[in-house]
Formats: structure tokens, sequence, C-alpha cells
């Protein structure tokens, strides 16, 4: 029970939702082959903003439909390995470079000798990028190996092959179990213990409700402090929370059409991140509420046509798309 509740920041606050319908409406109409421009808001045409659905994004996309479901064979052990190592990285020419010099997707087992290491590090002495940019990854020398991605490879032998971290997430009752089975390896911070979190949740191994568990990130953290002046007796979990709930409450307040994905709702990854798209969109929209980072850094580039979009199955959702 909240002893205070959050006052919101009026500016900000009804941005987050504006920001919400209007960029959904953007990908809608992309998806649907309409011609741009696909806005009238000036800085949404100029600046590069996540997708509102984090399982529509490009690199999730990737994930779910040539990582997660791409061979339902693969020994749920193994699957659930493959999803971390990707997720660690999140970039998709990485994960393509594995698969060609093995020839197949990625096994525990390729983890007992030198054979990862070695395509790492063969892209790290050619100037071909190993991580994404969106993710700023613990790059501590935790595994004593001096490089970063070596790191993350002893990260991976310590999980999968010393502890059997698979076994032990099958046998997780929660989503918060999860989280906290991943966090307790080194390296392993909050925001990127609750991706692969919910990553692993895409798959059919697990079965748990997004909405059990949640946990902002530093942008989101941003976006928060200016939608609310204070956040009251709420923590920020329970903020994520209270988007979540009041979501449909609030674009019917606004006069906003929002169907959300196909019918499905926002759920807590979503307004997380949501948070950290309106920090950013702030920043020009509203300068005055001043942040640790004052400008949008990526632009806006034309992209081809997105692909034909999977889902999770269990979603239900794969045939209205």
């Amino acid at each position: 029970m909240h002893t205070k509740s959050p006052i919101h920041r009026p500016e900000a606050y009804d941005l987050y939702w504006y920001f919400a319908a209007e960029r959904q409406a953007i990908f809608e109409r992309r998806y649907h082959g309409q011609s741009a421009p696909w806005t009238g808001d000036p800085i949404l045409n100029e600046y590069k903003f996540c997708n509102v659905f984090r399982a529509t994004d490009r690199i999730s996309q990737h994930l779910i439909r040539d990582v997660i479901y791409s061979d339902d064979k693969t020994d749920p052990v193994d699957k659930l390995f493959q999803i971390v190592l990707f997720r660690t990285f999140s970039k998709i020419e990485t994960w393509e470079a594995i698969l060609d010099t093995l020839g197949r997707p990625p096994l525990i087992s390729d983890l007992l000798d030198d054979k990862l290491t070695r395509i790492l590090d063969d892209r790290r002495e050619t100037n071909q990028p190993i991580y994404t940019s969106a993710f700023i990854l613990c790059a501590n020398d935790a595994y004593s190996q001096g490089i970063k991605h070596r790191n993350h490879i002893e990260m991976l032998r310590d999980m999968f092959v010393a502890h059997d971290l698979a076994t032990d997430i099958m046998s997780a009752s929660s989503l918060r179990i999860v989280y906290d089975l991943l966090h307790s390896y080194p390296l392993m911070g909050d925001f990127m213990s609750y991706q692969i979190a919910v990553d692993l949740n895409y798959s059919a191994i697990l079965r748990f409700d997004e909405n059990d568990f949640t946990k902002a990130g530093p942008g989101a953290l941003r976006g928060m402090r200016k939608c609310f002046i204070s956040l009251g007796g709420y923590s920020p979990e329970d903020i994520i929370m209270y988007m979540v709930n009041n979501q449909e409450k609030e674009f019917r307040r606004l006069g906003l059409d929002f169907n959300g994905l196909f019918g499905r709702r926002l759920h807590a990854i979503d307004c997380q991140g949501l948070f950290c798209e309106t920090d950013k969109y702030c920043r020009v929209a509203l300068p005055e509420l001043a942040s640790a980072r004052s400008r949008i850094k990526a632009k806006y580039t034309d992209a081809k046509k997105p692909s034909k979009l999977f889902l999770p199955p269990k979603w239900q959702l794969n045939n209205n798309i």
C-alpha cells in the first residue's frame, strides 16, 4: 500500500503517452507500406527512436525469429545458452559470424574449447564491431582476461559449464528468480539481467507474465525524473507498473488512438523502454528539463520496409499480423 501518490509533471507526463501513440502509429504506417513521411512531428521525423514494443525492434526480432524459434530440435539447455550469448553482444553480424564459422548454432559444448573466443578475437583483430552500440555493458576485468569479449566468454563458461545455469533457469518459479540468477554473476548488472530475463521468457521454455517483475534502467530513471515531480511513495518499478495499469485511461483522457500491438497492451518492459525514449524526446521538446544527457545522438535514416513480424507464438498474435 502506497502512502503517497506520485505527482505528475503534466507537460512531460502527457508527452509520454503522446510519444507512445505517435511512435506506434509510425511503426504501423511503415509496416503497412505507406509512403513517407509517416508523421507530422518534426522531432520524430529527424531523430531515431526505438519502437514502442520491445519485441518489434530489429534486434529482438532477429533473436525471436532466428535464434529462439529457428530450430525447435535444439535442446532447451542449449537454447537458453544461445539466447544469453546472442543478447550479450546484441549484434546480428556477430551472431552470423559464429554461425558461419561453426556451420551451425553454437552449443554449450563450444565453451569447452576456444572456438567462440577465436571467432570473437578474429572480429576484434579485423576491426569488426562485436557489440551493439545500443547497450553500455559492464566491462570490468571480473575474469582477469584483460579484454571485454574474453571476459564475457569466461562469464558464459561460469554460467553454463561451471554452474549449470540453464537447469537453474528451467527450475525457476518466477521471472524475478530468473533475474536474480542472472544477476548473481559478475558482469551482469541490473539492466542486462532484466533484459536477458525478458529474452529468455520469449521462448517456449518459460511462461511467466512479463508484468510479474520489472527493473528500471538508467534511461528509464532519467525519463521518470522528467515525467514526475515526485514519485511519492512509489519505487521506480512501482511507477512502471503504474503506467501499465493506467494506460487505457490516459490514452482516453488525451484523446489518443492507441490499439497496442495487434491488440496486445503495453507490458512492463515496454513502459520501461518508453521512459527512456521519452527522456530522449524531451531533450528537444522540453530542453529546460535538464538531465545528464542534453541531445539525441542518432538521427533517423530512411530504412527499408520492416520484415514480416514474428512474435512469440504463445502470445497468439502471429495470425493477426
